[in-house]
This record gives C-alpha cells, sequence and structure tokens, in this order.
C-alpha cells in the first residue's frame, strides 16, 4: 500500500491550522504536506512536527501575489529576482523542517502572450532552482495542473512536463504527479503511472476524486485500482515516495468531516486511521 501524507491546507478544516498536525497523526498518517509554511516560524512547525511523529514530504515555494491570484513566478519573464529571492526562502523551511522536496508552481501564461514564449525563462528558472536546492539534498517537484481549476496555467501535461525535465537536465528535478489533474485533462491514469512511475522522474504523487475534489472514494476514478497500479509498479521499479491526500473533505469544516471520511484508507489499512 502506498504512503498517504495529509495535505493540511484541505483536510482538517474543522482545526485551526497548527491543530491539524495532531489531528491528521491520531487518524494514523505518518506525512504531511500543505501549500505554504511562511504564515508560520519554521521552529514552531518542526516542533509541531516533532511532537507528533510526523515527517513534512511536500510544501509549495512562494507563489508571488497569492491572494491576487498568482499561482506561480517560474515562467514569468522579468520576475526572476522574485523568483530567486522565493525559491531561497522555501530552501530554508526545507532545511528546519527536514523536507527533501519542494513543489515550483509555474505561473499562469499572462493575456496576449503564448506558452512556447515563456518556456526559456521557465526552464532557466528551474535549472536555477535545481542547483540551489542540491546543495542541500532537495528535490525540485513540477505539477502539471488542469486549466478548469487554474485557467492558463503552464503546464498542464504529463507528457510536458517529462519534456521540459529533459530539456532542464537536472536529475533533482522531478514531477508531482496529481491524479486528479490528470483525470481532468488527459485522462488514461494508470497507463501513464505505467509509463512515467518506472523513469525515476515522478517525486510525489497526489489524489483526489474526480470532478469534486473530495474523497477519493467519491467520483469517476477508481482509487483502489489505481493504489494497486502503483503497488505494482513501485515493487518493480523500487520507488518509495508518498501519495499526498489533496482532497477537500466533502463534510466541510464540521466536527469530524474529515477523520469520518477516512473509510476509504481504514479499508486499506485498518490499522491506520482507526
Amino acid at each position: 500500500m502506498p504512503r498517504f501524507a495529509a495535505n493540511l491546507s484541505m483536510l482538517y478544516p474543522e482545526h485551526d491550522f497548527l491543530e491539524r498536525f495532531a489531528a491528521a497523526a491520531r487518524d494514523g498518517f505518518q506525512g504531511v504536506e500543505y501549500l505554504f509554511p511562511y504564515e508560520h516560524e519554521p521552529r514552531e512547525l518542526a516542533a509541531r512536527l516533532r511532537d507528533n511523529g510526523l515527517q513534512q514530504v511536500l510544501f509549495n515555494a512562494p507563489p508571488g501575489d497569492w491572494a491576487g491570484g498568482e499561482r506561480g513566478l517560474a515562467c514569468l519573464p522579468g520576475r526572476e529576482e522574485e523568483f530567486r529571492a522565493g525559491i531561497a526562502k522555501a530552501l530554508q523551511y526545507a532545511e528546519a523542517l527536514s523536507c527533501p522536496r519542494v513543489h515550483v508552481m509555474a505561473g499562469l501564461v499572462p493575456e496576449g502572450r503564448e506558452r512556447a514564449e515563456l518556456r526559456s525563462t521557465y526552464v532557466s528558472n528551474i535549472r536555477w532552482a535545481a542547483r540551489e536546492a542540491a546543495k542541500q539534498g532537495v528535490n525540485v517537484l513540477l505539477e502539471p495542473i488542469n486549466t478548469r481549476d487554474i485557467p492558463r496555467f503552464f503546464l498542464n501535461r504529463q507528457d510536458h512536463a517529462h519534456e521540459l525535465l529533459a530539456e532542464i537536465g537536472a536529475l533533482n528535478v522531478q514531477v508531482q504527479f496529481d491524479l486528479y489533474h490528470c483525470q481532468i485533462v488527459e485522462g488514461d491514469v494508470a497507463m501513464k503511472i505505467r509509463q512515467y512511475l518506472p523513469t525515476g522522474r515522478v517525486g510525489h504523487f497526489q489524489i483526489a476524486g474526480v470532478p469534486q475534489r473530495h474523497e477519493p472514494d467519491l467520483g469517476e476514478l477508481n482509487y483502489g485500482y489505481l493504489f494497486g497500479v502503483i503497488d505494482e509498479v513501485s515493487a518493480a521499479c523500487g520507488w518509495q515516495g508518498w501519495v499526498g491526500c489533496e482532497y477537500r473533505p466533502a463534510r466541510g469544516a464540521q466536527a469530524g468531516g474529515t477523520s469520518e471520511g477516512l473509510g476509504w484508507l481504514r479499508r486499506l489499512n485498518p490499522a491506520a486511521a482507526s
């Protein structure tokens, strides 16, 4: 069975953020991820991890003006200085939290521009980020995201991500393979797992039900089957990564909502989320 990490930006909305670490540990999670750590001091987050026996497996580099609608800076010409400052900050947090992966969001294609015009900026920025991350043993992750959730996002498909990996040419740059986004954009999810996981260039998976981004046992994807595919291919190729649970609990912020929706995890592993 894959190792599952709780995404604390989406799970446990019934708790304040810092209380979500303990909630995840009570439900049997051993790893956590979230969007951004920067509202909290590294020592506070490290204490929450330590006190609850959790491993930080992933978070995002600063995305620019998130509240203003920005979704990353990597593809944006003229924002290189801000991009580099954000990577430096992310790596400071990664060191403090012993986190081996940082997701660098690609950004939005500006109105009136073509994606191809931005490729050289993106490649150059990710190469720089990879060199800096390699100094402390951190992997940089690139995530294709569907354009229904984030219109005009620069990176949308698995094949596009792997083409960029080849051009970037850094071994510590990997793909963050979100099965939810993949199903919406291109489908054929199981075959893409079989195609890309053995390459060694998939650093992390994420899951959510399609189409409403709720629990993985709600919606059109057969996650029981897909987890079996991940297990099968992982056993053959030696992959030992994490699967991030990046979904919005169907019960929302109701008391016990997230925990009550973990039936899918209890069925996979009765010892977890008990």
